[in-house]
């Protein structure tokens, strides 16, 4: 391992993982706090974040998807898997302009696997591999300190490359978050759900949502550097 990352007990390195979470607090902050202030305006439609998915869901001839009340604060979802649209309690029977944005993303997501969108194929193929490679990327990296030999650097190596799958599948899921939220602006334009004195209201939240996979995705990024910093001299310090 290259002690020469360490002075006097403390890791420099660890100063891209504080990095990274700063990030990730900033963007969580910013969304909740956009999307409290813009959960006052109540859309002139009257459509509850529910009534606005349906009717997006079925003027895209999607009827096929079930849309649900789901517990908790923005834990919004669309589950291909189940073909299940899950609104929080904060967005299924409000109006706000807010509320109905967010459903309107997930029902982008819904259409996105209805019309085969490659990104999302690509991100929903990519699942299983990234949770199992965040799973073993650490253990493999600790068991592999343990040896001095090539086995340790082998194992070492195949940690990191265990967590570049995580770190794939969350620049893989940006394209398919900001495409969700383009087609959820331009179909509540079009169907008259939100006036256009309303979507820039909409276009904040969801803008403010987006940057929660940005931060996310750097996060994961500045730890995969570190990883690399701490552990990619190796072979040449054994």
């Amino acid at each position: 391992m290259p002690y020469s990352y360490y002075y006097w007990g403390f890791d420099p390195t660890y100063i891209l993982v504080l990095i990274g979470a700063v990030i990730c607090l900033v963007a969580s902050a910013r969304v909740k706090s956009t999307y409290n202030k813009y959960a006052s305006y109540r859309s002139m439609s009257g459509m509850t974040g529910a009534q606005a998915a349906e009717r997006i869901l079925h003027s895209a001839g999607i009827y096929d998807v079930s849309v649900q009340h789901v517990s908790g604060n923005l834990t919004d979802h669309y589950n291909p898997s189940n073909k299940t649209l899950n609104l929080s309690d904060s967005v299924y029977g409000s109006t706000s302009v807010a509320a109905v944005g967010v459903a309107a993303h997930e029902c982008g997501h819904a259409i996105q696997h209805q019309q085969g969108y490659v990104p999302l194929t690509l991100r929903s193929a990519i699942v299983p591999v990234a949770n199992l490679g965040s799973t073993l990327a650490w253990p493999l990296i600790l068991i592999g300190l343990f040896f001095t030999s090539n086995t340790g650097t082998f194992l070492i190596d195949l940690g990191i490359l265990c967590f570049s799958f995580a770190v794939l599948f969350q620049l893989v899921t940006l394209p398919v978050e900001f495409n969700a939220s383009h087609r959820a602006l331009r179909i509540l334009g079009e169907q008259g759900i939100l006036s256009d004195s309303e979507l820039p209201y909409t276009r904040k939240v969801l803008k403010a949502a987006a940057l929660t996979y940005v931060a996310s995705a750097a996060a994961s990024i500045l730890q995969l550097l570190r990883l690399v910093l701490l552990f990619g001299g190796r072979r040449r310090d054994d």
